[in-house]
């Protein structure tokens, strides 16, 4: 869409900013917002452009906001896109620090004057948020005109209550536009959509919504950004997990302002959506930290193959190398399939066997060892072996180290601490076991880089004899729904009894996820794509006690 396609009926031409930011720097962030200013007026010939919730700093900040001279960052930026940018409005999201406290605010910025500003009024305080921290609440709304509209504006949390938009229209707003940075968990576009709808039947008004996109330490922000009609329905749709550009014409009907219908992108399915924010978490954990690519340790089981496939899709084969470690308790077909597993995706693939440091390890504690019958000791060395090994290579390449368990065994603690925990950054470390396989016949879908028999047979850590996951574990069948209702929904052991589980199953489980906090309080970062992530969305004390509590409490 450009100026000479524009409607002639068109009274507003309005961009949606759906940017890609890094937090705390401030000047790339700006230039981001100039250059797509510019854009904006010279190719789509646009009236506004609305970017994301505090564009200039990128989401969350956090305790950057308390760093002497953060601010006054900020305010050089907003002087610098002033006087660069001209012919276009601009709303721009921002912290703005008073004297009645800091903001979390809104600039709408019209040929080197700020012409209106918002306060964000709800602070999240839940999940994955801690606005409260930093910020004060605003009071009242804004309502300003551009070419003529008046437009309510609002910030991320203050659409999903009805007041601040009903206030918006009861002041005479036409369109309602809200800035966003609202992080991806699966169903969650179905969510912004259902409320938006909500609110644009409510109100009567149209409403834009413009969303983040990107990933920041554990959260990935999927965009999605979308108009919504007077009516509740999606008009235009921007992609997921892309960034750009997106515009909407608006012309003025008896009813008030209609949004025409633009470019809908589809929304994805489940697999679909959950791989994308994996791939997408992961590539700007790497790029946005500077690493060079990336290490992953190869068992030949479908963590790894998995975790291996969005490496290759997030920054390409050539910044990836595999390295298959095998023991004395290595099958053979785990040899063949990590090597066929590296050769269909085109990475550099090495095998490195761990016999010689194993059985050094053990001669070295041999005297201490003596007497005592072999245990998960001697499993564990053979995991911290290969921990040594990988990050040696990591350390030597500039190469950062992606750690491969998944969320049923990071619940249960199902893994070793600086062994197969070792690592910068564990991109399905949100994925239940489960899931991982249905994300594995996705991906295949795509083209198989997995082989089938990895799929079909039973998963081993291979450190013991014949040694099966389901040895220590309930089938994973049962595991999952168990852990999702204890983690996810809270749900107490009773409760899960009540839904049918076995009762010494689940207080055994529960009493595995708490007992293992502390390994998870070591574990690296990874991308969240549940409602509830180990991380900055669940924060259990280590020493607590409430394990034995509950335990007694339901006959354990």
């Amino acid at each position: 869409m450009n100026a000479a396609t524009r409607p002639q009926q068109s009274v507003l031409r309005l961009v949606m900013a759906q940017c890609n930011l890094l937090v705390g720097d401030i000047s790339f962030n700006t230039r981001q917002v100039i250059e797509a200013a510019h854009r904006a007026r010279d190719e789509f010939g646009a009236d506004l452009i609305v970017f994301p919730e505090l564009t200039l700093t990128g989401y969350p900040p956090e305790d950057l906001l308390l760093r002497p001279g953060f601010q006054e960052m900020v305010d050089e930026a907003l002087a610098r896109i002033r006087l660069q940018v001209s012919g276009i409005q601009l709303l721009v999201g921002h912290p703005e620090k008073t004297a009645g406290g800091h903001f979390n605010a809104a600039s709408l910025i019209c040929d080197g004057q700020i012409v209106a500003r918002c306060h964000k009024l709800h602070l999240p305080n839940y999940s994955v948020f801690d606005e409260k921290r930093y910020f004060v609440s605003g009071e009242g709304f804004c309502v300003a005109e551009v070419c003529g509209v008046p437009i309510g504006i609002s910030i991320c949390e203050d659409i999903w209550v009805p007041e601040p938009a009903r206030a918006a229209t009861d002041a005479g707003a036409k369109l309602l536009v809200n800035l966003n940075a609202s992080p991806f968990h699966t169903g969650k576009s179905d969510e912004r959509e259902a409320v938006v709808a909500d609110r644009s039947r409510e109100t009567g008004c149209p409403v834009v919504y413009v969303n983040l996109v990107g990933g920041q330490d554990e959260l990935v922000f999927d965009g999605e950004s979308f108009v919504m009609d007077r009516k509740g329905s999606v008009r235009v749709r921007a992609p997921a997990c892309r960034d750009g550009l997106f515009a909407v014409d608006f012309e003025q009907s008896a009813g008030g302002m209609e949004p025409l219908t633009g470019e809908i992108a589809p929304r994805s399915g489940k697999e679909e959506s959950i791989y994308q924010a994996l791939v997408l978490g992961t590539r700007d954990y790497i790029e946005k930290n500077r690493f060079n690519g990336v290490v992953i340790g190869l068992s030949g089981g479908v963590d790894s193959a998995l975790t291996l496939a969005i490496a290759v899709d997030a920054i390409g084969a050539e910044r990836v190398e595999a390295v298959m470690m095998p023991s004395r308790y290595t099958a053979q077909m785990s040899l063949e399939d990590a090597r066929a597993e590296a050769e269909a995706l085109g990475v550099t693939y090495r095998e490195i066997p761990i016999e010689k440091p194993f059985e050094a390890f053990l001669e070295c504690l041999s005297d201490a060892f003596a007497g005592k019958p072999r245990d998960v000791t001697e499993e564990n060395i053979q995991a911290r072996c290969r921990g040594v090994i990988l990050m040696a290579l990591s350390n030597k390449q500039g190469r950062m180290l992606l750690t491969t368990g998944n969320k049923s065994e990071m619940s249960v603690g199902y893994a070793t601490l600086y062994g197969d925990m070792a690592g910068g950054f564990a991109p399905i470390k949100d994925v239940p076991k489960l899931l991982v396989y249905r994300l594995a016949d996705y991906r295949n879908a795509l083209g198989r880089v997995i082989p089938q028999r990895v799929l079909e047979r039973p998963p081993s850590a291979e450190l013991a004899p014949d040694q099966k996951d389901e040895d220590s574990l309930p089938p994973y069948a049962i595991l999952d729904p168990i852990l999702e209702g204890y983690i996810e929904q809270d749900l107490s052991i009773g409760e899960l009894v009540k839904r049918g589980f076995d009762a010494a199953t689940v207080r055994r489980i529960a009493g595995m996820v708490d007992r293992n906090e502390y390994k998870r309080r070591q574990a690296p970062p990874g991308v969240r794509i549940s409602r509830r992530a180990f991380g900055r969305d669940r924060r259990y004390p280590i020493t607590s006690g409430f394990i034995t509590a509950q335990l007694e409490r339901h006959g354990g």
